[in-house]
C-alpha cells in the first residue's frame, strides 16, 4: 500500500473561531516537487485514506475542503465522499467548459458544497459556473487593496461566502474581516503580536502562577491556595475529578484531594491547556490556538514515546513543549520572557526559543506539518529516521482526536 500523507490547515471565521480545514492528500510516491498531476491526490487515494483513518477523526465535525482538478471532479469515485462533511474545492487551473458546468450542476444537485479555489480576477468563465458555488476562495496576498474591494464587489452579486487565504498576518485579517470575508485561512492566528508593556489578562496570569507553581513542585496547600482564589477553575477541577473518578465511592468536595487524585502531570497539562481556553476579552482565536497547542502536545508526545518508550520524563517534557509553543501567541508576550518566568530546563528552552535540539528538530516537523510543507515533513522524518510517514499521519490524527475531546469538555465546562 502507498503511504499516504495528510495534511490539515486550520479555517477560521471571522470570529476567528475554527470551522473547517483544507485538507491536503499526497502519496509518498508522487513526486512533491514537480507535481504534474494538479489534484492533491488521486480518487483513490483520499477514498483509501478516508477509509483507513475514518473522516470523524480527520475532521471531527468540521467540514474538509479537498483541491480536485477536472480529472477528480469527473471522476465518479468522488460521489464515494461524504457530502455532509466535505467542500470539493476547484482548482484555479481548471478550464471551466459545458462538461465541468454540467458536472458542477450534478455535484451541487447531489448535496455537494462548491468552493472556487485561488481567485483573483473573475471572468467570463468563472462568472457562469458562479451559480453554482458556495464558497470564493480569495487569494488576498496577490491583489492590491483596491483590486481586492472591487473583486469582493464583483463577487456580491452571488450569495457566496467568502474565504480570504494566504492570510499571514494580522492586518490582513483585520482588513479581510472589515471587508466582509466570512471565513480566513493562513497561519496568522499562530504567529505571535507582540505589544511592548503588555501586561498578561490577569485571568491567565493566575493560571500562568498555577503553571509554576506545579512546575517548580510547589507544595499541595501552596497550589490550593492559588486555586481558591479562581472559584471557576476550582469548580471545574472539581468537576473534571468528579467526572472522571465516577467509580469512586463518594463524590470529592475538597479540591486539595482533587489535586491528589488527579495528579500532578494531569494537573499541569489541565492548566496549560486552561490557560488556551480562557477566553480573551478581544474575542481572540483560543479556539484555534487551544486545538493547535493541545494537539501539538500530544503529538510530541507520541513522537517522544515513539523514540523513548521508557523515559516517561522525556514524554512529559515534549507534551509541555508543544503546548507551551503557543503561549507567545496568546498572551502576546516574548517568548523568552516566559522561558524566563517558567525557568524550564534547557533542551526545553532551547526548542521554544530557537526549535534547537531534539525536541526543537520534533517542533518544527510538527510545524511543517500544519502548514502542509510536505517536502520539510518528509526530509524531518528522514533525518530523525525512527517514523514513516504513515506511522505519523495515524499519530497526528489520535492528537487531534484527543485535543477535539479536550476542546468539547472544556468549553462544556465553562
Amino acid at each position: 500500500m502507498n503511504e499516504v500523507y495528510l495534511g490539515r490547515l486550520p479555517i477560521l471565521d471571522n470570529k476567528q473561531n475554527l470551522v473547517a480545514f483544507e485538507l491536503l492528500f499526497r502519496s509518498e510516491q508522487q513526486d512533491s516537487v514537480t507535481v504534474t498531476n494538479n489534484s492533491a491526490a488521486s480518487a483513490n487515494v483520499i477514498i483509501d485514506t478516508y477509509g483507513q483513518l475514518g473522516i470523524e477523526n480527520v475532521i471531527g465535525k468540521r467540514r474538509g475542503f479537498i483541491k480536485v482538478d477536472a480529472q477528480l471532479l469527473m471522476n465518479d469515485a468522488i460521489c464515494m465522499l461524504p457530502k455532509k462533511h466535505v467542500v470539493l474545492e476547484i482548482l484555479r487551473n481548471v478550464e471551466i467548459n459545458d462538461a465541468i458546468i454540467h458536472r458542477c450542476s450534478f455535484l451541487k444537485q447531489k448535496g455537494y458544497q462548491l468552493a472556487l479555489s485561488n481567485v483573483v480576477q473573475l471572468n467570463k468563465q468563472l462568472s457562469n459556473l458562479m451559480p453554482l458555488i458556495n464558497v470564493v476562495k480569495v487569494n488576498v496576498n496577490a491583489l492590491s487593496q483596491s483590486a481586492l474591494i472591487n473583486l469582493v464587489k464583483e463577487l456580491r452579486r452571488w450569495p457566496v461566502l467568502l474565504l480570504a487565504e494566504k492570510v499571514e498576518n494580522r492586518e490582513t485579517a483585520r482588513r479581510c474581516i472589515s471587508l466582509n470575508f466570512q471565513m480566513l485561512q493562513g497561519f496568522y492566528f499562530a504567529k505571535p503580536e507582540i505589544i511592548s508593556g503588555k501586561r498578561i489578562d490577569p485571568s491567565k496570569l493566575s493560571l500562568l502562577k498555577l503553571l509554576l507553581l506545579v512546575v517548580k513542585d510547589g507544595g499541595v496547600d501552596d497550589i490550593e491556595n492559588e486555586l481558591k482564589y479562581q472559584p471557576g477553575l476550582s469548580y471545574n477541577l472539581l468537576r473534571m475529578v468528579n467526572s472522571a473518578a465516577s467509580g469512586l465511592p463518594s463524590k470529592i468536595n475538597s479540591i486539595k484531594r482533587a489535586i491528589m487524585i488527579i495528579g500532578r502531570k494531569q494537573l499541569q497539562r489541565w492548566i496549560q491547556i486552561l490557560l488556551y481556553a480562557a477566553k480573551q476579552r478581544d474575542g481572540s482565536t483560543s479556539d484555534a490556538l487551544m486545538q493547535t497547542a493541545a494537539a501539538r502536545g500530544k503529538l510530541l508526545e507520541f513522537i517522544a514515546t515513539a523514540d523513548r518508550p521508557h523515559d516517561k520524563n522525556h514524554q512529559d517534557r515534549a507534551f509541555m513543549v508543544g503546548v507551551l509553543s503557543l503561549l507567545d501567541t496568546l498572551l502576546g508576550v516574548e517568548m523568552s520572557k516566559l522561558v524566563e518566568t517558567l525557568s524550564i530546563q534547557k533542551d526545553m528552552s532551547e526548542a521554544l526559543l530557537a526549535r534547537r535540539g531534539y525536541l526543537g528538530r520534533q517542533l518544527q516537523l510538527i510545524e511543517a506539518h500544519e502548514q502542509g510543507e510536505f517536502e520539510k515533513v518528509s526530509a524531518i522524518l528522514s533525518e530523525i529516521g525512527f517514523l514513516s510517514i504513515t506511522e505519523f499521519t495515524a499519530m497526528e490524527l489520535e492528537a487531534t482526536a484527543w485535543a477535539s475531546r479536550i476542546s468539547d469538555t472544556v468549553n462544556q465546562s465553562e
